[in-house]
């Protein structure tokens, strides 16, 4: 790690200087506050399950526990390791939260002393490399999703190493129990899948098996698992950190939800945007459903917990056959009467808290993932992936592009007498509380800088206005026609692949004002949760 003797975060509740360079395990000068996080017990409904499906759960939990191995490494170092000498109690929770020494929610700030700065690149690459040394590195693999950037133990050269080298103990293992598994699955889409994503992790090629994923169509069970997101690689985006859930089809919230994907061609071609810019015809296989999870692992289980996936995040698979949108309905209950719902009683008015609703929240999460699969994928002037072209601004843009294009969509479906579960109003009131509860993740997080960004654009644009007793009030009509500029301004940045315009856009309005500090600091002193955190496993379900 690097340590540095002088580091000064800029968090949401003040300036505060980090000093010294002293024995790891010391509490750090910044106090950090389990408050933030309240605790949920992630269980459901096992009792439809045959025996063979509960002890093909007990073999997936063990594998997803070998993703919170290889992310513990590729964040910081092994458990173990970093975990020895750290005595107190509350450290070590707090470390177990956060994946090492960083408090995620806090604009990265170490709460253990002898830590400084939290490396860019993470673990996926060396900390003395620098960007210019990594641009002259000539390797083909050097950008993949699925390599470690080390240095040579003779040359001190660069060198790439596959992850299934640099981890093979553990996709080993993993792999095994995942082909164990499948001999249980009773579902046989679902034993194809596990087959193949057992080979996937031995050879770092995820396409065979992302297809099989998406053919699945009536496993009770899932599981997804693997290197998937690029959240961790704030140097360049290009790394994807292992993680792994464990879910159970919610049958009836499912059934509610298929009819809304025949539509999305047609919400393609109705993007408020020019003809270049949406010229891609996403993949027409698109499945819409909703999971009760019982674990998490790894990078999604750090700090902030996901409330909806949608996979595969293969720019290739997307264009030619879709994605899966699953919506983790247990942990989205759980933020919205924890967090969501206790923030809407301070911040949004009086008269506008009756439309803060589940449905509302629901769909706008639901939607926000439809939203991932639309747009553009490839920039329109030869620069390749948005992904790529963008960098390290790219979760945060596209983040950002999934919010407010998933609100756009549940606008569109409202006028066209489609989508009728909610009041439209319910979903923008619902959206801005939601502004709220996102921005405090921090502008570590790609979803808190994407709502900051969101929040000021809003701001400009008048959408809301702030009360004098410190509460906002949405202008439904001002709010739409913001929604759709805003989704025109980061669309075409992507298809652009713009990244200097991104970089400027988050350096100039990714910043929390005095007036919001203020107002997130009363959320703050109520001591509603930021995010929560598991008591989760295989005993938690029942299975022993």
């Amino acid at each position: 790690m690097i340590k540095s003797n002088l580091l000064i975060i800029f968090a949401f509740i003040g300036i505060i200087a980090f000093t010294g360079c002293e024995q790891k395990g010391e509490k750090a000068e910044q106090p950090y506050q389990m408050k933030k996080y309240a605790k949920v017990t992630l269980t459901a409904d096992l009792s439809h399950l045959s025996d063979n499906q509960k002890d093909m759960l007990k073999l997936l939990f063990k594998a997803a526990d070998l993703m919170n191995d290889i992310f513990w490494v590729e964040n910081v170092e092994a458990k173990d390791a970093f975990m020895l000498g750290i005595n107190n109690e509350k450290d070590r929770q707090y470390a177990l939260i956060n994946y090492g020494p960083w408090d995620e929610m806090n604009n990265l700030a170490p709460f253990i002393k002898g830590y400084g700065d939290k490396p860019a690149g993470a673990q996926f690459y060396p900390e003395n490399m620098t960007v210019e040394e990594f641009d002259k590195f000539e390797n083909p693999n050097k950008t993949s999703q699925y390599t470690l950037i080390r240095r040579n133990n003779k040359t001190r050269e660069l060198e790439i190493v596959w992850y299934h080298e640099g981890f093979k103990e553990k996709t080993k293992a993993a792999a095994e129990l995942l082909l164990e598994a499948s001999k249980l699955a009773e579902d046989p889409g679902f034993a194809t899948y596990l087959k193949l994503r057992a080979q996937a992790l031995l050879i770092d090629d995820y396409f065979a098996s992302d297809i099989a994923w998406l053919d699945m169509k009536n496993n009770l069970i899932d599981f997804v698992v693997g290197p998937i997101e690029n959240y961790t690689d704030k140097l360049f985006g290009y790394k994807t950190a292992h993680e792994a859930y464990i879910l159970i089809k919610d049958v009836e919230w499912s059934n509610k939800l298929t009819m809304y994907a025949k539509y999305l061609p047609q919400l393609q071609k109705e993007l408020p945007v020019d003809a270049a810019y949406k010229m891609e015809t996403p993949g027409s296989d698109v499945e819409l459903n909703a999971y009760d999870v019982i674990f998490y692992a790894g990078d999604c289980n750090m700090a902030g917990k996901t409330i909806a996936i949608n996979l595969p995040n293969d720019e290739q698979v997307q264009l030619e056959k879709g994605t899966r949108k699953l919506q983790l309905k247990n942990t989205m209950k759980a933020k919205f009467d924890k967090i969501l719902v206790p923030i809407s009683d301070v911040l949004i008015s009086e008269n506008q808290r009756q439309n803060i609703t589940f449905n509302a929240f629901f769909s706008n999460v639901m939607f926000h993932e439809v939203a991932h699969g639309m747009g553009i994928k490839n920039t329109i002037n030869g620069n390749g992936s948005v992904r790529k072209a963008l960098k390290e601004k790219n979760s945060a843009i596209e983040e950002g592009k999934a919010d407010i294009l998933g609100l756009f969509l549940v606008t569109k479906l409202n006028e066209m007498g489609v989508f009728t579960e909610t009041d439209l109003m319910d979903n923008y009131v619902t959206f801005m509380a939601g502004i709220f509860r996102s921005v405090r993740f921090g502008a570590s997080s790609a979803h808190g800088m994407a709502n900051m960004l969101r929040f000021n654009y809003f701001l400009e644009k008048g959408a809301f206005t702030r009360n004098e007793d410190g509460t906002y009030s949405i202008d439904i009509d001002k709010m739409k026609a913001a929604s759709a500029e805003l989704t025109q301004k980061i669309l075409t940045l992507q298809g652009d692949g713009n990244y200097e315009e991104a970089k400027s856009w988050i350096e100039s309005e990714g910043k929390i004002s005095p007036q919001l500090k203020a107002d997130l600091d009363r959320i703050n002193e109520k001591g509603i949760p930021v995010d929560i955190y598991f008591d989760q496993g295989p005993e938690v379900v029942g299975l022993k």
